[in-house]
């Protein structure tokens, strides 16, 4: 049954998010202020299961859009949210009985909280990624064939548009286009479907996991216990079902830069016992790939994630920085994140990657062999 979001949920919740968010989706944290601020002013943010809306109920999803590294000098007020909603409304002529995310991972997970708390909407507890993924078409909404479009967008000034685009694909360049213009963050609502539909395409559960996740990091620093056991523990008997460690070292060299809206770049980490022994990420807001060597440790849709060594706090692409010892820790993504059909939308071959996808696992255990 549905619940109500305490403030502790939500700070659990956001640090859940930034660990799914794979190094990207932007911050939560300023996503949790924004939410915070609404809890705290007495309102409320209402989760609910996927089970819990009748089949025809429509569900409108909304997020931010943008690069990572701008929300860092140029913060959200939440102003965009409602407008982006009222908009698409207008154009549906239809309200809506929910909202949900597009992502699990990174500010993209507290968005939803945000609209649910200003307009009392109920939040679905499922996405469309089971993480972040850097472009709109990259959806398990798109894989199972629901349409993108018609999409609204909003700027913090007040601008609203409306998309209408003849695939998925050009969606994400024209909304790309307007993202750009209107500063390099927008907030959007898009893939309006009904709730038969959510429970036909959606990764159910994952504003839970997030949650559960933040809590068991939470828990690990205050019994002083390792983090990444504890995760893994805690990842064991979801959809998920592994989480492991690739690599711990230091950071010594940040390659990063906004382009076309996105953050590009990679991260080189050295081991701290042998210098030589080197891993490489690979970026694109989120990371893609991992390479010890010339060897490929985790691929996308795989979920790496870049963890402080000590605390296990997730640390960002845009937070990337010299010096840092992190923990490079992976997550193998649900099945139906794996399917064929999925892997075209958003397996190493759409980002232009030349290796084909291999499940952590596996390439874990020939590690091991």
């Amino acid at each position: 049954m549905g619940h109500d979001l305490t403030l502790d949920g939500l700070r659990d919740l956001a640090e859940g998010a930034a660990l799914l968010g794979t190094g990207g989706g932007g911050d939560p944290y300023i996503g949790r202020l924004l939410v915070e601020r609404q809890l705290r002013a007495g309102r409320t943010v209402r989760i609910i299961g996927v089970d819990e809306l009748p089949d025809d109920a429509l569900v409108l999803p909304s997020a931010m859009m943008g690069a990572p590294t701008v929300f860092v000098e140029k913060l959200p007020s939440g102003a965009g949210n409602v407008a982006a909603l009222r908009a698409l409304e207008r154009h549906l002529g239809r309200t809506a009985a929910a909202t949900m995310p597009i992502e699990c991972g990174g500010l993209n997970s507290m968005m939803p909280l945000l609209l649910g708390a200003q307009t009392g909407l109920p939040v679905v507890d499922a996405d469309g990624m089971g993480r972040a993924f850097p472009e709109l078409q990259m959806e398990t909404f798109a894989v199972y064939g629901v349409s993108g479009s018609p999409m609204s967008i909003a700027s913090d000034h007040g601008d609203t548009g409306i998309i209408d685009a003849v695939d998925n694909r050009r969606m994400e360049w024209l909304a790309r286009a307007m993202t750009i213009q209107m500063g390099g963050a927008a907030y959007i609502c898009d893939y309006p479907m009904d709730a038969a539909t959510v429970r036909r395409t959606a990764v159910p559960g994952t504003l839970t996991l997030a949650r559960r996740l933040g809590a068991t990091l939470r828990q690990a620093r205050a019994a002083h216990a390792d983090p990444f056991e504890a995760l893994a523990g805690t990842l064991a008997d979801t959809i998920y079902s592994h989480g492991m460690v690739l690599f711990a070292g230091k950071v010594i060299d940040v390659e990063r830069r906004t382009v076309d809206g996105f953050a590009r770049g990679r991260v080189t980490m050295a081991a701290l016992d042998d210098p030589g022994d080197r891993l490489e990420i690979t970026f694109q807001n989120e990371h893609l790939v991992a390479r010890r060597g010339t060897r490929v440790v985790a691929i996308v849709p795989d979920l790496i994630c870049t963890l402080n060594s000590e605390t296990g706090a997730p640390v960002t692409t845009e937070a990337l920085a010299y010096g840092q010892r992190l923990t490079v820790f992976a997550i193998s993504t649900p099945d139906i994140m794996r399917a064929p059909e999925a892997l075209r939308c958003f397996g190493p071959s759409a980002f232009g990657l030349s290796e084909e996808y291999t499940p952590v696992e596996r390439l874990a255990a020939a590690a091991r062999a």
